[in-house]
């Protein structure tokens, strides 16, 4: 065994996690490689050709570059394990009218627990992915924070990792840029790999049609809901729709009603097939409700606490305090209106660059129920007088 240790590198054979395996072979950990094989359009319920990075081409991808580099490589089917966490989630949370993050679920409760199971089972001591972030430990916690490359920043889907899963895990790719990624692709030998497009689908959607997909996975579905109707606010009927599993919150495009004026989605009420569209000022939200919270850098979470949420993956994040709750979820009172908060999307809160936490939307402020919770004691920033 190397001085470094042995560590079980995901390779999907794109880019970032075959440079992640060159890097740390380079730097002497003695590498295997692994492949994950988590769904195929045969249980997904399409019949197109595979593409994305569970395809053949991609496996062969990550085989060759091992096999180059004088490392073993496996290819490991989590089909099951994967559509029954992450697949049944996606549909039931859409006919829940949420809106589901795929990743963190499959982060969280699939790709982590598969890969620390075969790196125990091929003794390795850490495991690896190609995300852009980094991880350290300080005061006895191991902590999640933002890539260099903010254009690439990771962080929010890891906020699911607990301790255990951290403090096996390396992330080389975190304090590099993408440019600098493609350039060692280059450097190692392989210039095609570094010119390789990059997809941003949800890797069991690929032709990014959620709502085909929908339709495919819930035979009948399409009939069962269509008809509901559009309203405002108010509750006034502005016409029909296709069925409210088909639109999210924030939603303006392919609404296929018009009004002469922007219009967008702003609440789904799944219980009478119903879906509120508003201006865009109405899909401002001072509040929300946060629970399934995994807490990184602390678990003192202070009344009050100041952060940044960031509530969706391109989200720039915006000032809040947290209220923690006693059933173990967290109110979010923002300084600014938050725009487009969607129940089912996760909320992640960071100090700096540090992840301290994260959970999934409950539901917005609009929701009557919500107003049982006390309201904060404070809303002031830091440095602002009471």
């Amino acid at each position: 065994m190397s001085g470094q240790g042995k560590v079980l590198v995901a390779m999907s054979g794109g880019i970032d996690s075959t440079v992640t395996a060159l890097m740390l072979h380079k730097a002497g950990y003695e590498v295997v490689g692994i492949t994950m094989k988590t769904w195929d359009y045969a249980t997904a319920g399409g019949g197109k050709k595979e593409t994305g990075c569970c395809n053949l081409d991609s496996f062969n991808d990550a085989r060759l570059a091992a096999v180059q580099n004088g490392f073993p490589h496996y290819v490991l089917d989590i089909r099951e394990e994967f559509g029954d966490a992450v697949i049944e989630n996606f549909v039931d949370e859409y006919l829940a009218g949420r809106t589901p993050n795929p990743c963190v679920m499959c982060n969280t409760h699939i790709k982590w627990r598969a890969l620390l199971k075969r790196a125990d089972a091929l003794g390795c001591d850490y495991i690896a992915t190609g995300h852009y972030a980094n991880i350290r430990q300080e005061n006895g916690r191991y902590i999640v924070s933002k890539g260099l490359d903010n254009t690439k920043d990771q962080s929010y889907v890891l906020w699911g990792l607990d301790q255990a899963v951290l403090s096996r895990t390396l992330l080389p790719l975190g304090n590099y840029r993408k440019t600098e990624i493609r350039r060692m692709a280059e450097d190692f030998g392989y210039p095609e790999l570094a010119k390789k497009s990059e997809s941003y689908e949800i890797c069991f959607v690929p032709d990014n049609d959620y709502r085909g997909f929908l339709k495919r996975k819930v035979p009948g579905l399409e009939q069962q809901v269509e008809g509901g109707h559009f309203t405002d606010a108010k509750g006034n009927i502005l016409g029909q729709h296709k069925g409210y599993p088909f639109y999210t919150i924030g939603q303006r495009r392919g609404l296929d009603i018009t009004f002469g004026k922007p219009v967008f989605v702003t609440g789904i009420i799944p219980e009478t097939n119903t879906v509120i569209l508003g201006d865009e000022s109405e899909l401002d939200r001072t509040e929300m409700l946060v629970r399934k919270m995994n807490w990184i850098k602390t678990t003192q979470i202070k009344e009050g606490m100041e952060v940044v949420a960031k509530i969706r993956y391109r989200d720039s994040g915006t000032p809040a305090h947290l209220f923690p709750q006693d059933d173990g979820s967290v109110l979010v009172h923002f300084f600014d209106p938050a725009k487009g908060v969607a129940p089912g999307q996760s909320a992640v809160f960071y100090d700096g660059e540090d992840v301290i936490g994260g959970g999934i939307i409950q539901r917005p402020a609009l929701d009557p129920q919500f107003r049982e919770i006390p309201a904060p004691k404070t809303t002031k920033r830091k440095g602002q007088n009471a």
